[in-house]
């Protein structure tokens, strides 16, 4: 892992001197690092998301789903209430909603979970979707024009040449992303809770025997993953543009599985495989203007080829969870 790492940074510390090196713009350091923090906040709650769900057991396909229904339900109430703490509190609600939705199939009715997956990703798309015609496309001004979060320096760290604006002048999602990190790994590594969510996830059966509700600690898994995409979601709209557009995620959700298999199931690194994913995105944003000789249309697949070669690259050599996508059916 760590030689794969290393490898990577040279291969993109030598793209970068080639691409920049003939170029008549300078590469712009500092927006390549506010767009990477930018870009990798959802990410980071996506992934931890998945986290919180396949550690109980519960494959997670829907992140795309719920973060779409949680930047909807932002925009809306953010829009109609024009309040940003109602806004962050509707997609927690609705990421909520799209959890237990994916809860009641795979866990009270065994369905497949990767199909009850791709079936929540449909239908957040196309509820998303009918609801912008009928209410936004027909009264943008009324319905989709959310406040925007504002930045919030930290004081006195904020002043620090180049990285004080960069890294502690940010919105308050950006911080709470962060914050989770830490949050996460505590709750699941040294909490008597996390010691049952991984036990469930990894042996339901023997976790049973000793008394622990099986069917009570996967539902907790995955909505406590609902809180963490319904705030993915959000940022999407009140903490970037303030308004909601048809499948405003482009993907995103699968990007944070991505990462989340990427990092082993562990917060940590599915946090910095999200970084690197956001990474990439920015860097094909940054590279457009320089004039590359390279086609503008192979920049903007960088995050997509670099997502499957990582999958394709990583997928056999990581573990799941034992029990990961394989219902328990109490005898």
């Amino acid at each position: 892992m760590t030689s794969a790492v290393v490898a990577g940074a040279a291969i993109i510390i030598g793209f970068l001197t080639w691409a920049a090196a003939g170029a008549n713009l300078p590469f712009q350091v500092a927006s390549q690092m506010q767009g990477t923090i930018s870009l990798a906040t959802p990410l980071i709650l996506g992934a931890l998301c998945g986290v919180m769900c396949e550690r109980s057991g519960v494959v997670n396909v829907a992140i795309e789903g719920q973060m779409l229904t949680a930047a909807f339900a932002a925009a809306l109430v953010g829009s109609l209430t024009h309040s940003i703490a109602a806004a962050i509190f509707a997609a927690v609600i609705a990421g909520l909603a799209m959890a237990a939705l994916l809860a009641v199939f795979t866990i009270k009715y065994f369905v497949d979970q990767v199909v009850m997956g791709v079936v929540v990703n449909l239908f957040a798309a196309g509820l998303t979707g009918f609801l912008y015609n009928q209410l936004m496309g027909q009264d943008t001004e009324k319905y989709n024009s959310a406040p925007i979060m504002n930045q919030i320096a930290i004081p006195g760290i904020s002043k620090i040449p180049f990285f004080g604006p960069v890294l502690f002048d940010q919105t308050i999602l950006v911080y709470i992303a962060v914050c989770c990190i830490p949050l996460v790994y505590l709750l699941l590594w040294h909490t008597r809770w996390g010691l049952r969510v991984r036990s469930v996830g990894e042996h339901p059966e023997a976790a049973d025997t000793v008394g622990i509700s099986v069917v009570g600690i996967r539902w907790s898994g995955v909505l406590a993953g609902g809180v963490l995409a319904g705030l993915g979601g959000a940022y999407f709209t009140i903490g970037t543009v303030g308004a909601f557009s048809k499948d405003i995620t482009v993907g995103n959700g699968f990007i944070a599985l991505a990462a989340l298999i990427m990092g082993r199931w562990r917060p940590g690194l599915a946090a910095v495989m999200a970084l690197f994913f956001a990474f990439l995105t920015q860097l094909s944003t940054e590279l457009g203007p320089l004039g590359t000789p390279m086609p503008s249309q192979f920049l903007l697949l960088l995050p997509y080829l670099a997502t499957i070669v990582a999958v394709a690259g990583l997928v056999g050599k990581v573990r799941a969870p034992a029990a990961d996508g394989t219902p328990f059916i109490k005898e």
